[in-house]
């Protein structure tokens, strides 16, 4: 609550100023934020400076008009004018006490506000096409998506989490019929399987299945297959055509009704595989929406009619194209092609404006460091449909590379030889994969030490911050095996004993927990809470090592129980947020 006291002290002082004529036009917004070292107080403010170019005045005077109108607090020791007009707000006693208070009287609240005010907002994440298992870079957008979606939520937003399933379309096609040609093999037919198939083991885990259920009934003999189709790339063919012929043949030959059976198993089997998998990392949707049901509603339709009326659209050469260089796109999107098919820009476009139809006020895109080049064209889309610019977020998650004994683990999607997320959480435990996933900004390149995950040590993070929660836990125990006892009330009541340089240092770092939240969700910036975490776990594991906690003073002794499992509440509310478990014993 420091924080937000000092904003309404500031606030005061220029709501006084305003008044007297002092300061004139738009005030900027107050922004409070903890100081990295002590000797330059608790708590900065950088208004003077903000204030400065409008008003024409030197910011260190702007700062001497509001430290001087600033009214009277308990809660502030001092304020000084620090380098070109930083103001300093230096907690007194009273309040840095106070923060271990609010966290024992808050538990698991701790740390949540009311920042969003209940705005609606849609995160879209992983949404990875349903033609295989998700491998570890799915994994990252899953935790970065989670922990992103949980930080705002804390602070107020109403999240909404949404995997947009892509079961329509080209590659759909391709895992269908690769499910097939591995069925026919299974059925003893000779087949040379297509170089842009899919191959990896999950296709004949899938064909086999659909072999048990069907038995031959998709049985077609190979020669009718492969009969009069165009060469492979092999043997100096083109791998695309290739493969778009065989799914032709495919079609004809099964006959609508029978293709859509090998092609919803595949769907079906990998949707479940990646639906469980999700769950099993810990995250959730609360709607998975299909392409395939979506384009078969008349919205895409009706959007492009939208465009059209406004003079987006235009014909060229058989095919209907959106002006988006009209609206700062490099260069115009077709949105239906010549042969009257659809562009998956056109029906993406639309579901994103559907986004907004569903009534959010915000829509939080999460995607590959590899769509860079899409987001121009769908801020035209959306600026054409009027939707602010600040309504729809892009954040681009750049990728894993995994290390193992200091050597990269290759990777590789079509071919079947990826690592999976399954296999990283299988081998590191969910708490380390979702911790080391969100603990660099999502726009860096992840480096994933697999062997560094995996170490029962000071140097992996995560398991050197259970270990502090674990370590408050064992000294709670410990109190029976000593015969002594702990009394909260009389813990808050002597709080004032907590002088050590160790525990004004710990019970400072706790207080800044709202602000660290409030800067992670707001920045969508996960690693702001992970660093804090490690900082946190620091200054305990300092205190622990410097001050006995059971002593025979029973006020002392109450005081140091009290901070420290005011420190265990705030680990694990933070270690909540990023998806890790906050053990008991380790």
């Amino acid at each position: 609550m420091s924080k937000q006291h000092i904003e309404q002290l500031v606030q005061a002082a220029l709501a006084q100023l305003s008044q007297s004529g002092q300061l004139t036009g738009e005030l900027p917004k107050i922004q409070i934020d903890a100081t990295k070292d002590k000797q330059h107080g608790d708590f900065a403010c950088n208004i003077a400076m903000m204030l400065a170019k409008p008003l024409q005045r030197k910011p260190r005077d702007i700062a001497e008009m509001l430290v001087s109108a600033l009214p009277v607090s308990s809660q502030i020791a001092k304020v000084e004018i620090a380098g070109p007009g930083f103001i300093n707000f230096y907690l007194s006693s009273e309040a840095l006490y106070n923060v271990v208070s609010e966290i024992c009287s808050s538990g698991d609240q701790y740390g949540h506000s009311n920042i969003g005010q209940g705005k609606r907002v849609l995160v879209e994440y992983v949404s990875a096409n349903p033609t295989g298992p998700l491998h570890v870079g799915h994994g990252r957008h899953a935790a970065y998506g989670a922990v992103v979606s949980d930080l705002l939520e804390t602070v107020g937003y109403n999240v909404h989490r949404e995997y947009y399933v892509n079961d329509a379309g080209r590659q759909m096609d391709i895992l269908g019929a690769s499910t097939w040609l591995r069925y026919l093999v299974l059925c003893d037919e000779t087949i040379v399987f297509p170089t842009n198939a899919y191959k990896g083991d999950y296709v004949i885990d899938i064909a086999r299945r659909l072999l048990e259920e069907h038995g031959q009934k998709f049985c077609i003999p190979a020669d009718k297959i492969f009969h009069d189709l165009p060469l492979d790339e092999p043997a100096g063919g083109d791998k695309e055509i290739y493969i778009d012929a065989i799914v032709a043949r495919a079609k004809e030959l099964l006959g609508s009704e029978n293709y859509k059976i090998v092609f919803d198993m595949a769907l079906n089997s990998i949707l479940k595989d990646i639906h469980d998998d999700l769950a099993e990392f810990g995250v959730t949707y609360q709607n998975w929406f299909s392409e395939r049901e979506f384009v078969q509603t008349d919205v895409v339709d009706r959007n492009l009619k939208e465009l059209e009326k406004k003079g987006l659209v235009y014909e060229s050469e058989g095919a209907l194209w959106f002006r988006s260089t009209d609206l700062g796109d490099e260069k115009d999107r077709v949105l239906v092609r010549s042969n009257g098919v659809r562009t998956y820009f056109a029906n993406d476009f639309s579901y994103h404006i559907n986004k907004f139809e569903r009534g959010f006020d915000y829509a939080i895109d999460i995607f590959g460091a590899d769509h860079h080049g899409y987001i121009p064209r769908m801020k035209a889309g959306m600026q054409a449909r009027g939707i602010q610019s600040d309504q729809l977020t892009y954040l681009l998650v750049q990728f894993v590379t995994l290390y193992r004994n200091g050597e990269q683990v290759q990777m590789s999607t079509r071919s079947g030889s990826f690592v999976t997320l399954r296999e990283l959480r299988d081998e590191v435990g969910n708490d380390a994969a979702r911790y080391f996933y969100v603990m660099r900004k999502c726009e860096q390149h992840v480096d994933f030490d697999l062997d560094l995950a995996k170490a029962q040590s000071n140097e992996n993070p995560v398991y050197y911050i259970q270990y502090a929660h674990a370590r408050i836990c064992s000294v709670v125990r410990q109190l029976s095996e000593k015969a002594m006892t702990y009394q909260q009330a009389e813990g808050l009541q002597q709080l004032a004993r907590l002088t050590e340089p160790h525990e004004l240092q710990l019970i400072g770092t706790l207080g800044h927990y709202p602000t660290v939240i409030q800067n992670a969700a707001i920045q969508h910036e996960p690693h702001i809470l992970t660093n804090y975490l490690r900082e946190l776990a620091t200054d305990f594991h300092s205190y622990y090592n410097s001050h006995p906690f059971l002593v025979e003073d029973s006020a002392l002794r109450n005081a140091r129980l009290t901070l420290i499992l005011a420190a265990r509440q705030v680990l694990a509310n933070g270690l909540k947020l990023v998806g890790v478990r906050a053990p008991e014993r380790m």
